[in-house]
């Protein structure tokens, strides 16, 4: 497999990510079912809990979009606090996991398969949308999305999402030592690509600063409220890819940000 930070189109981030976790989900969820429960809202690998952050505010009666679901365990946690919740997912495995915890459990989360760069919903359709590690990682197009969500949101409505914190792109994604030392620029903008054997974009992860993110934020019409950064708790000892109590003690893994829809 090769793999770079090479300059991919929106329509080569959209095809490989879609493949990548159609191909990937099954593993995904044996590895992080278990960490992000059926029905529990976990923002991140510092296990911040919803049910104790309230980012979200109050949720109940509210209609709510989840972007980037996955296998809906944000949103069945939403469902259980009395709101009326839809997810989407550019993943059709992924949202196959989703039903089939949906009949374990008994219950029914509405999903949709759609690209957040053009979301399927009707302006003004949702009171808040959410979305915890979901499609914003992975689409070359970060302002699309941010555009999509505040047409779909009614004025005053919010979105609070997480991301890979961005000064993690400055260290090698290594859990141990060797992903504390910074080794690359922070300011190189350019995609991390992985390729297939036939040479294609198999996996796109795109990486934006922290001024980015606020600019982005506020070009699409959107108030910045609020920016979380996690701290690693005490006592969690779980290590997900590059995140791992060691680099949490030292540096900032996700970033959170709170937004609400001007009017």
């Amino acid at each position: 497999m090769d793999v770079g930070r090479r300059p991919v189109s929106r329509s080569q981030t959209s095809r490989a990510n879609r493949g990548w976790w159609d191909g990937a989900a099954d593993d995904y969820q044996a590895e992080h079912g278990g960490f992000l429960r059926d029905d529990g809202f976990v923002w991140c690998p510092e296990g911040l809990d919803e049910a104790s952050a309230r980012l979200l505010g109050e949720v109940a009666g509210r209609r709510i979009l989840e972007i980037g679901c996955g296998a809906g365990q944000c949103g069945r946690w939403l469902l259980g606090q009395g709101a009326t919740v839809v997810g989407a997912d550019l993943s059709h495995r992924q949202l196959q996991h989703s039903r089939r915890i949906d009949m374990a459990a008994g219950v029914r989360l509405p999903v949709v398969q759609a690209d957040a760069e053009t979301l399927p919903f009707a302006g003004g359709s949702f009171d808040l949308a959410c979305s915890a590690y979901g499609a914003l990682p992975f689409v070359a197009d970060a302002a699309a999305v941010l555009a999509e969500v505040r047409r779909v949101l009614r004025p005053g409505g919010r979105f609070v999402f997480s991301v890979s914190h961005p000064v993690r792109w400055a260290f090698p994604d290594d859990p141990g030592p060797r992903g504390l030392t910074a080794d690359r620029p922070y300011f190189d903008r350019t995609p991390y690509v992985e390729y297939s054997d036939e040479g294609e974009p198999s996996y796109v992860e795109h990486h934006r600063t922290m001024g980015d993110w606020v600019g982005l934020i506020t070009g699409a019409g959107l108030t910045l409220t609020g920016l979380t950064e996690p701290e690693w708790p005490p006592g969690h000892d779980r290590a997900w890819d590059g995140w791992s109590p060691l680099r949490g003690r030292l540096l900032p893994g996700t970033a959170i940000f709170q937004c609400t829809a001007s009017f």
